[in-house]
């Protein structure tokens, strides 16, 4: 009988050892020193974070990884930013993750070659972009859900935001973009209120027979109550606490364990009917245009007040130029974005 015991991170360190060997051969003696002390620094950060994922040191025996691992050590050679250490670990525990999608292992692929090639402002504009078109909060508290975001770009925001078109060329030459001659970009204000209806849809008004309704539906169905809440956009409204409709089928009811010691919670994944109950009450907002159109005014004004978001909507509403991430861009931009966030959800 034959056990595999698998690899630890002593075999996984001696692999990335003989990786280098080929690195080492193609630098003068001169340049070897620095080389090896860059190349060292990116295996400091490499290991850490493949032992930290289940089963990622196996990687290391897989013939395609040990040739991306030599692609890499090559880029992290070649750069002075020590960030790129980083970012070219990210790449590699999504080519673990995600390896099995060829679609996604050719853009890892040539994301790591051009990490020593991307200019910091194209690759914080380009990061910034994939969030703006990625990244939305999971609570149906607007304050809470604007904030989440706020926090989030705070943390991408590590330098000036790139200004004219100079970092679109210089993505679209590296394969990260593709420029596109017609159309232009949505508006935050038109971007965000669509992906986020729940927060600006009118809502059922209070005291009606629609609003009676709805909290019917609630209590026959054994929803929280707090489930419809204020509408903080218009307060003659109510609206259910989520920031989509699409988000209904996820949610779960937290409910405290009873006679428990402490504060413990359990999540109780809604029924069939008890998602059909808040569809229904969806189904009873008021569709008036002209009052949505209050409520998005009402929530880029919330939007203004955070410093980072302000920040954003008044670069992004000065892209003249129309473009869109390639294979390669969003998952730069995804492993640099959780670089800067660790919270941050895989690339999918």
């Amino acid at each position: 009988m034959v056990i595999n015991i698998g690899i630890d991170e002593k075999r996984a360190r001696e692999i990335y050892q003989e990786m280098n060997l080929q690195v080492r051969q193609d630098y003068s003696q001169e340049a070897l020193k620095i080389a090896d002390s860059r190349v060292a620094e990116f295996e400091n950060r490499l290991m850490p974070k493949m032992e930290s994922v289940e089963g990622a040191l196996e990687a290391f025996t897989d013939p395609s990884f040990q040739l991306l691992l030599v692609e890499a050590q090559k880029t992290a050679a070649s750069t002075e930013r020590e960030a790129d250490y980083d970012l070219l670990s990210e790449l590699l525990i999504h080519r673990f993750q995600k390896g099995e999608n060829r679609i996604i292992r050719a853009g890892i692929s040539r994301a790591v070659e051009i990490v020593d090639e991307i200019s910091d402002d194209a690759l914080l504009g380009l990061t910034t972009s994939h969030a703006v078109a990625t990244f939305v909060p999971v609570t149906g508290d607007i304050h809470q859900g604007l904030d989440a975001i706020d926090e989030l770009f705070g943390k991408i925001f590590c330098g000036q935001l790139p200004i004219g078109n100079e970092w679109l060329d210089h993505l679209d030459i590296l394969d990260a973009i593709r420029i596109n001659s017609f159309g232009n970009l949505k508006k935050l204000q038109e971007h965000y209120p669509e992906i986020m209806k729940g927060y600006v849809n009118v809502g059922i008004k209070k005291n009606t027979e629609n609003y009676i309704n709805a909290k019917e539906l609630i209590t026959r169905n054994g929803l929280p109550e707090d489930v419809l809440v204020d509408h903080v956009l218009n307060t003659s409204f109510s609206r259910l606490n989520i920031f989509d409709k699409n988000q209904i089928d996820s949610l779960v009811i937290k409910q405290q364990i009873p006679h428990a010691t402490e504060k413990n919670f359990v999540h109780i994944p809604l029924s069939e009917e008890q998602k059909d109950a808040l569809k229904s009450i969806y189904d009873l907002y008021n569709d008036d245009e002209t009052i949505k159109q209050q409520n998005v005014v009402s929530f880029m004004e919330e939007w203004d007040k955070r410093p980072n978001l302000k920040n954003l909507r008044e670069w992004w509403d000065n892209i003249s130029t129309s473009f869109q991430l390639t294979s390669v861009g969003k998952v730069l931009a995804h492993s640099n974005a959780q670089r800067c966030d660790k919270n941050l959800p895989p690339f999918n």
